[in-house]
């Protein structure tokens, strides 16, 4: 899907057709690698403080290292390494995900305790987030918000505690979405795209016309017309689209059902698993995977405001890629526990 997305603009911009797939593939080969030892090594060696403070404490500092990169689409977001790059809020949410078992087993039948378990999530997570919001990323940002409250829910936190930083996070949204003019017209475009359907509504618009162009049976592979400069960066945030007109109706439920199933598993995998660390681990990357992807899907059929989060395991970025492919490593791992 990423060379179908990407063929005619990567010759077009880069000289050649497969800039974006080469560099895809060995991404791949990298997470394959991250998945097999995910897989085979004991994740319960996570769950050390040798691994868990020194993992959190690299993720910091590559935040705040990213703030000094060179922008890049009018953000910085990327650490250049040569002719790679390297997504440092890709690997933060793995890293908090790790930190968040290992901290909440630690405090386990404690969790509601607002001092000394509360407070420290509180702190690290409001840190993490607010330095990806920083570069800025408010999807991402959005998107380990959704993962620590999800880790929280299910280690037995009590849902009074999640009002006050619901209702304390109301003006900080509507603050940084209205004092932020990209954002703002991300909300007008999706309160009414055809408002303005040259401007803050075309990227949506051409989003709705590759989906219903597809039908039920897509108009085949590679033959899309939509990701041929109208669909603004088809082979990331959009690839979704791109699915749907070229697969059609029955390529986009395929997917849709494929995440379902990865939904599936991850919570038998985190129901079926001996200890607490476990249990809290495949929840946090089952929501970090499925959470993501429903959200990806949902802007590009316009049920969200348009954000940069990618799909996983479709969209173009090695970053996420490798990422996504280390926690179905350790997912299989923890599922190796069933029964």
């Amino acid at each position: 899907m990423i060379f179908s997305a990407s063929g005619v603009m990567a010759a077009e911009r880069f000289g050649s057709s497969s800039y974006f797939l080469v560099r895809q593939l060995a991404w791949a080969g990298a997470g394959l690698v991250a998945l097999v030892v995910m897989m085979y090594l004991d994740y319960r060696r996570l769950a050390s403080p040798v691994v868990v403070f020194p993992a959190l404490a690299v993720q910091l500092t590559l935040l705040v290292a990213v703030l000094f990169a060179d922008r890049s689409h009018h953000t910085r977001r990327w650490l250049h390494l040569g002719s790679a790059s390297l997504q440092p809020s890709e690997f933060s949410k793995i890293i908090l995900v790790v930190f968040l078992a290992y901290f909440l087993e630690q405090r386990r039948g404690e969790v509601n305790d607002v001092k000394h378990t509360l407070l420290p999530v509180g702190l690290t997570a409001g840190a993490t987030a607010a330095l990806v919001m920083a570069e800025p990323d408010f999807g991402t940002a959005l998107a380990i918000a959704m993962i620590v409250a999800a880790m929280l829910f299910v280690a037995g936190l009590r849902l009074r505690y999640f009002a006050t930083p619901a209702l304390a996070a109301v003006p900080v949204v509507y603050w940084l979405v209205f004092h932020a003019t990209y954002r703002y017209n991300r909300v007008l475009a999706f309160l009414n795209p055809y408002a303005d359907p040259l401007g803050k509504g075309f990227q949506i618009i051409q989003s709705f016309i590759a989906v219903g162009t597809g039908g039920i049976a897509g108009v085949g592979l590679m033959e899309g017309k939509q990701k041929l400069f109208y669909l603004p960066e088809p082979q990331t945030d959009f690839i979704f689209a791109v699915v749907g007109e070229e697969l059609g109706f029955i390529g986009a439920i395929a997917l849709v059902v494929a995440f379902g199933i990865i939904l599936w598993r991850g919570w038998r995998a985190s129901a079926g698993c001996t200890c607490e660390f476990g249990r809290l681990l495949a929840i946090g990357l089952t929501v970090m995977v499925v959470g993501q992807a429903l959200v990806n899907m949902s802007v590009v059929l316009g049920l969200l405001p348009t954000k940069g989060i990618p799909l996983p395991l479709i969209s173009y970025g090695g970053s996420s890629l490798f990422v996504t492919l280390a926690a179905v490593g350790i997912l299989l791992n923890i599922s190796q526990e069933e029964g």
